[in-house]
């Protein structure tokens, strides 16, 4: 258990660091150079999150809670979690403006996120059904 754990958390430390070195090519091609502490604040929360989402999806794997309730309680967790980070770090402006925009784009990615996984699983589930019926 205790591997598994680990192994989530650094896939989720390589994901932040892929979504921060996508971040920093694009204040590179802008020619943008903010201050170093910035730099380190906004990776740090990125890799942060990153252990999250690893260890976050531990809750698809619970038994005896239907997709729905997994879902919400995943998606109600990741919503205060980034915004417990999005705001101190400076990703979001504490403003009312923004916190319901940024909230309704975190709704848009989360729901593409959402179904490219039930399409990804859905193939899956077609391919396994595929192999059973051959033998």
């Amino acid at each position: 258990m205790i591997n598994e754990v680990l192994k989530r958390m650094m896939g989720g430390i390589a994901w932040g660091g892929i979504f921060t070195f996508i971040a920093l090519t694009a204040l590179v091609i802008n020619d943008i150079n903010p201050h170093v502490s910035t730099i380190w604040l906004y990776m740090a929360g990125s890799l942060v999150l990153g252990i999250y989402f690893g260890i976050a999806s531990f809750i698809f794997e619970r038994e005896g809670w239907s997709p729905l309730k997994k879902t919400m309680v995943h998606f109600l967790l990741s919503v205060v979690v980034y915004f417990t980070i999005a705001l101190p770090v400076g990703w979001v402006i504490f403003s009312p403006i923004a916190i319901i925009l940024t909230f309704f784009v975190f709704v848009a990615i989360y729901i593409l996120f959402w179904f490219g996984f039930q399409l990804y699983y859905k193939r899956v589930e077609a391919a396994l059904n595929k192999t059973l019926h051959k033998k």
